[in-house]
């Protein structure tokens, strides 16, 4: 009877569901993913998140030495990819996805975007140089502060362009990204055109006067919006594009226009910088009115 019993549990035991053995223990490096709109382009990065863990990180002698090539993180190769063509550093780089190579220095640092995606870090003797698809040099920083964990961030955003942020421990490197915008903004300005709403003829006038484009233009389309239906940010729109075109007489009795429909909805943010823009133009308006 007590074999048949421990024949039993010893049967039970080795029965047990594989998942029962399974250990699960947290990444020495966690998988991070960063998805950043720049512009109107998506850049996406995968990567590993190294620790420093009392090491010493960039140096000759160091976890990540001087003139070697890196994976730019720990265990396979850190990803990026680009929706559309960018500027790297002013240099140009088709869409698609790369592996994302470093060599660090003490002060300044390439940075490779290679096409080869397969390798388990720097991929040794088979990696190939004429598989990179860009390689450019930019500057190294030391921080006030040191960074325990490997970050690759993508900041410093604006309408056309971003930096590619890479920081450890002291040292943070910034690449300059160019994306293009104004030819996709054109073409759906064009298109939308042919059935314009309200809301479109101020997207599309804002843009033009934010970015120094055909202010004629510009007004054009800002009086058409209010012409459907006045309101008051569209008011102080055309107030400004008429002031940047000279017309301050206009450009007061428009943003007046702003400026009581912004206090009738409750809007004092408007009313205050309608305020400031009148008082500056009929200051200029004077002081034309002295020179002639």
């Amino acid at each position: 009877m007590k074999k048949l019993f421990t024949a039993f549990c010893l049967l039970a035991l080795f029965s047990l569901p594989s998942t029962y053995a399974q250990i699960n223990t947290p990444a020495p490096s966690p998988m991070a993913k960063i998805e950043q709109m720049v512009g109107l382009t998506e850049v996406t990065i995968e990567y590993s998140r190294p620790g420093k863990k009392d090491r010493t990180i960039f140096a000759a002698d160091g976890l990540v030495p001087y003139g070697e090539m890196w994976r730019t993180g720990a265990n396979a190769s850190t990803k990026i990819e680009f929706s559309d063509d960018v500027k790297i550093a002013g240099q140009d780089l088709p869409k698609g996805k790369y592996a994302l190579y470093t060599i660090p220095n003490a002060n300044e640092w390439t940075i490779v975007f290679h096409k080869n995606l397969t390798y388990w870090g720097t991929g040794g003797k088979d990696y190939l140089t004429s598989e990179d698809a860009l390689r450019v040099t930019v500057k190294s920083e030391k921080t006030a502060y040191s960074m325990e964990t490997f970050t690759i961030d993508v900041g410093h955003l604006r309408d056309k362009s971003g930096h590619l942020i890479l920081a450890w421990d002291d040292t943070m490197v910034r690449v300059p990204i160019e994306v293009e915008v104004d030819s996709k903004v054109l073409k759906d300005i064009e298109s939308a055109m042919a059935g314009t709403t309200r809301g479109e003829y101020y997207t599309a006038a804002r843009y033009y006067y934010n970015n120094d484009k055909d202010l004629s233009q510009a007004l054009s389309w800002a009086k058409k919006a209010n012409e459907m239906d006045a309101k008051y940010w569209q008011l102080k729109l055309q107030s400004q594009i008429e002031a940047k075109l000279g017309d301050y007489k206009s450009a007061v009795a428009t943003a007046e226009r702003s400026k009581m429909a912004a206090e009738k909805a409750g809007n004092m943010d408007y009313v205050r910088s309608n305020t400031k823009n009148i008082t500056r133009w009929k200051e200029k308006m004077t002081g034309m009115g002295k020179k002639s």
